[in-house]
């Protein structure tokens, strides 16, 4: 049988494509790894921006997060600045006539929201597949994979890859680059509420974000690989006291911290984001470091862009035209300020802020200070948060 549209991975990404493409009449099918029914063993916290609200309530999905006790707080300032320097910028959501500048989000909420509102659509999606290989012609795609130890396969006019890092298309290249360094997260309390404040720190070390959830903070720490391990060893009123220590008097007082882990931090992207009927989508395309929270909102955008390329086009009649060159040529084209924009403003922001360089020191906290006073760059700025950079 071959389908329309075949989505690898049901996850968020995957899942707005299909949810954004309810009301045509494609023939769309998600492929994922989980049991049905499963969400995912442990939860973790997601950083979304005001405009990735904004998709999730046109596909009618927000408000199921919401009804989840704690599942959603609000990020109505962010406090930016640097270790060892001047310059401090503070960002409010009041300045740009919106309720919060970002919301940090249970992963576990929004995919149980995700399948909620996949089930009540009908949109099929097969659970327990392992997707191993992707291949193309000119006429159609193929996805294979394994479900309970037996080979599957799928034919479609175009296959959209939102799931893993794109591994499974060996014909489209990739880059990567190693920063040499690791994430340190955790959940950690301080004494004083956080009142939604966000804090971005950065030190010669690397970025250290501290994010409102809940009643506490999620904490980021870019460090060396071997300080993450040592910190993670560390008992709690030991790792309390050298995060305070190199985070400074601007947050705090720590009283308590749980669930610390590691993980390694690398720029990873496609060379391109569509190949013979193939486009590659979120952490498939480009897998971004978490300074700024940029990867996973670009990865929405790339299924809701995707999907609005597709309703718009006269390809939703002329089935032969579906994923044929010249519309993903198209659609590359049209993504490309934004991808580009997001990967470089992430890099670029490590390069300048992340740097061991004590010369540095003063153009960063001028770029600061720049920053917090002069309300048309805070707006370009603001604006790239809540939107992004396209």
């Amino acid at each position: 049988m071959l389908h329309d549209l075949v989505i690898v991975g049901a996850g968020p990404v995957g899942a707005t494509l299909a949810l954004a493409l309810f009301d045509s009449d494609l023939d769309v099918v998600a492929l994922d790894a989980r049991p049905a029914g499963i969400i995912a063993r442990s939860d973790r916290s997601l950083a979304l921006s005001h405009g990735t609200r904004l998709v999730f309530e046109r596909l009618g999905v927000w408000s199921g997060v919401t009804a989840t006790a704690g599942a959603v707080t609000p990020i109505t300032a962010i406090d930016i600045s640097q270790r060892g320097g001047f310059g401090r910028a503070r960002l409010h959501a009041r300045d740009h006539g919106v309720d919060a500048l970002g919301y940090v989000v249970s992963y576990r909420a929004l995919q149980r929201a995700l399948d909620s509102a996949l089930g009540r659509a009908g949109i099929s999606v097969e659970h327990g597949v392992g997707v191993t290989r992707v291949s193309a012609t000119a006429e159609s795609a193929h996805v294979v994979g394994e479900r309970n130890g037996a080979a599957v396969e799928w034919s479609a006019r175009l296959a959209a890859v939102a799931d893993g890092r794109g591994d499974v298309v060996g014909y489209i290249g990739r880059r990567r680059h190693d920063y040499g360094q690791a994430a340190l997260v955790a959940r950690i309390w301080s004494i004083e509420p956080h009142g939604g404040l966000a804090f971005e720190r950065f030190t010669d070390e690397g970025p250290m974000a501290l994010l409102p959830e809940e009643d506490h903070y999620g904490l980021v720490w870019t460090t060396t690989p071997e300080n993450a391990s040592a910190l993670v060893a560390l008992p709690e009123q030991a790792f309390l006291a050298a995060l305070a220590k190199r985070f400074g008097p601007c947050a705090g007082p720590w009283i308590r911290v749980t669930d610390r882990r590691t993980f390694p931090l690398a720029l990873e992207f496609a060379t391109r984001i569509a190949g013979e009927r193939t486009v590659l989508l979120g952490n498939a395309a480009q897998a971004l470091h978490p300074v700024a929270g940029q990867g996973f909102n670009l990865g929405v955008r790339d299924a809701y862009e995707l999907a609005q390329e597709l309703l718009a086009s006269s390809i939703v009649t002329d089935r032969d035209h579906f994923g044929a060159p010249q519309f993903l040529a198209a659609y590359s084209r049209r993504r490309a300020a934004d991808r580009w924009s997001g990967i470089a403003f992430t890099h670029g922001l490590l390069g300048i802020f992340g740097a061991d360089v004590s010369l540095l020191r003063w153009p960063r906290g001028l770029a600061l200070t720049l920053l917090d006073v002069l309300p048309p760059v805070k707006r370009v700025f603001t604006r790239a948060m809540l939107y992004g950079l396209h």
